[in-house]
């Protein structure tokens, strides 16, 4: 067993997984991400972008390959383990957002430092802190059933955000964002990366969103390709996934 690169925070070869129904997600994908990259998974739909996201993050284990954090062979460890190191060590922004219903705002965004040990008092400071940069401050003692669709999520990459992961997993994260939103919000948390040198793997079919992205990977029926010609997101298209996710 060969240890990482050591300037690569995250690390993965020859990486297959299969889905639970058998059909095939990842076909041998290697890749390396540096420490404070940001970079872009890319490629249509189905084309195992999700899949690879989850192994890397420990949400899934590979049948075959490696994936290696710091290395430490995250392939290698137990369910309890990832689990700890998803925690304390990863952050996650899905396409559609789920917070909790009987929590505020602020309350669901500062969840992850309070399941850390951060006191109350200190990760209430920073979840606010984090939802006035994206311009969601004022609900922050909302319940989630007041906000839109397109505040929710803004809560959702709020709590990535807070805890100052070192790895940050997003997966299309502006999928249920309204076109005039997206790049505000992309803006920011490219530039909240940089600023406390996380490093972010970030899944998208959107051309746009890939453009922010220090690096690109191009997937397709999972596998590693050099170039995926991406269709562009319309506006209509941004509405359905909305609506689809409500």
């Amino acid at each position: 067993m060969e240890a990482p690169p050591d300037n690569d925070v995250l690390w993965a070869r020859s990486l297959h997984y299969t889905h639970p129904d058998g059909s095939p997600a990842l076909g041998g994908v290697s890749l390396g991400v540096r420490e404070g990259e940001i970079l872009a998974v890319t490629g249509p739909r189905g084309s195992g972008k999700t899949s690879l996201l989850h192994c890397l993050s420990g949400l899934a284990r590979g049948q075959r390959g490696e994936v290696w954090f710091n290395s430490v062979p995250v392939h290698t460890m137990g369910p309890m383990a990832r689990e700890r190191l998803r925690r304390d060590r990863f952050g996650w922004i899905d396409p559609a957002p789920v917070l909790v219903p009987e929590l505020n705002v602020w309350e669901n965004a500062a969840l992850p430092l309070m399941l850390r040990g951060t006191s109350r008092r200190r990760a209430k400071v920073a979840a606010l802190e984090w939802l006035e940069r994206l311009d969601i401050g004022d609900k922050s003692r909302l319940r989630p059933c007041e906000l839109t669709q397109s505040e929710r999520q803004r809560v959702c990459i709020t709590r990535a955000l807070a805890p100052a992961p070192s790895v940050l997993f997003a997966d299309e994260p502006t999928a249920p964002l309204h076109r005039a939103d997206r790049g505000h919000v992309l803006r920011t948390l490219t530039t909240a990366a940089r600023s406390h040198g996380i490093t972010v793997v970030l899944a998208t079919h959107d051309p746009d969103t890939a453009a922010l992205a220090d690096r690109t990977v191009s997937l397709l029926d999972g596998r590693r390709v050099r170039t995926v010609h991406l269709p562009p997101v319309t506006e209509s298209e941004g509405r359905a996934a909305c609506s689809l996710s409500a």
